[in-house]
């Protein structure tokens, strides 16, 4: 309960320090080409801006959110989501490190690249063997997407963006019309709205993978930055992080960020879960009461006392994955020219749970013809 308490107390104090919005003209929408894939499809990029300083960067190939631009404390601009400069870089590399891309058809893993819907057993190709991650490969964010609209006005500036995923591919079921929607407020709000319908029951879970350093893309480690999760329990995993099934409490646990905890603190942690995923790399169970809200609620908050940058994190979905960056090696430069290295960024992946439909218990990730799935996202960005 007195953790409940001091991140209500936290809470309250950061949004106080949030600048307040200020009354100021519609934010704006721009493209430009940004090249060829390998197989000859051409790729726009498009940028949201607004008058208070924030820019995001968002393309057409995967879906990825290429740049998101936010000023300091003192209101010097810098890059907060980790990427490469190139197309050429994220068709060579995203596969796997997923930086910025739209994530589907089921994002985490299902076990053995396997699951039952309706009596009937489907199989996925296996990518993280003997798992299948992300959807499997060559995912949604190695797909180019079609621009369904772009839009600006009193509610902001947005692009929507939609994929067609064939009956079969990747050993999923049904025809699925994935329409992601990206906003930009003149709040300092980056809104993605995630939409699916399907044409046979199938399995679905989307989020969208940046990886974020509040204190600048190719700045070193985020370990000095500080995270609160607003999950009591988490879901503990086997060695391959595959869920048990339990659903424990955060108490007493590494996991228990329900305040705001520099990512350091624990980080190197003998805890077994940390041992598995070699840091953080887990699913946290959002505290919502057993309800779908219709609109998102807070689910996280990091702060870089650095440059007084702040994101909280609001969301419809149930689950939150919150990742270091731990398969990040030194193999990859990014777009600063820096190799990115474990910690150099952190994830906020809103979500149901990983391996939801071989797990009753989880939430339903099932969607059926003449239903509309519909989840939200909001990244609050503000200074302190």
């Amino acid at each position: 309960m007195q953790n409940a308490k001091n991140t209500l107390i936290v809470s309250a104090a950061l949004a106080c320090a949030v600048s307040a919005p200020l009354r100021v003209s519609a934010a704006t929408i721009a493209s430009a080409p940004y090249g060829a894939t390998q197989q000859g499809q051409a790729v726009v990029q498009y940028t949201l801006s607004n008058a208070r300083g924030v820019s995001m960067s968002c393309i057409t190939y995967g879906g990825i959110v290429t740049r998101l631009d936010v000023p300091d404390r003192r209101g010097r601009r810098a890059d907060i989501v980790l990427g490469f400069g190139s197309l050429n870089d994220y068709e060579k590399y995203n596969g796997k490190i997923h930086f910025g891309g739209l994530i589907g058809r089921y994002a985490n893993r299902i076990a053995d690249g396997r699951f039952e819907l309706d009596g009937h057993t489907y199989k996925l190709p296996v990518n993280e063997p003997p798992n299948t991650l992300h959807g499997g490969p060559h995912g949604f964010d190695e797909k180019v997407w079609t621009v369904v609209k772009t839009f600006q006005g009193a509610q902001g500036a947005g692009v929507q963006l939609r994929y067609v995923s064939n009956d079969g591919e990747n050993g999923f079921p049904g025809t699925l019309t994935v329409d992601v929607t990206y906003t930009l407020t003149d709040d300092n709000d980056v809104r993605i709205d995630y939409r699916a319908k399907t044409d046979k029951p199938t399995v679905l879970n989307l989020t969208n993978h940046s990886y974020f350093n509040l204190a600048g893309e190719g700045s070193g480690s985020v370990e000095g930055q500080l995270v609160m999760i607003a999950g009591s329990a988490y879901t503990p995993t086997r060695p391959d992080s595959i869920p048990t099934g339990e659903i424990a409490s955060v108490e007493n646990t590494p996991l228990d960020l329900r305040a705001l905890t520099p990512i350091s603190a624990r980080l190197r942690s003998a805890n077994q879960q940390m041992r598995f995923a070699r840091g953080y790399d887990q699913n946290w169970k959002l505290n919502k009461n057993g309800q779908h809200n219709a609109e998102a609620t807070f689910a996280a908050r990091a702060y870089d006392p650095a440059s007084g940058r702040v994101l909280d994190v609001y969301t419809t979905q149930p689950g939150l994955q919150f990742y270091t960056g731990n398969g990040l090696d030194g193999s990859v430069i990014g777009v600063s020219g820096t190799a990115y290295r474990q910690t150099d960024g952190f994830a906020l992946e809103t979500q149901h749970f990983p391996d939801s439909p071989n797990h009753p218990a989880f939430p339903s990730t099932e969607l059926k013809p003449g239903d509309e799935f519909h989840e939200i996202t909001v990244w609050k960005i503000g200074v302190r």
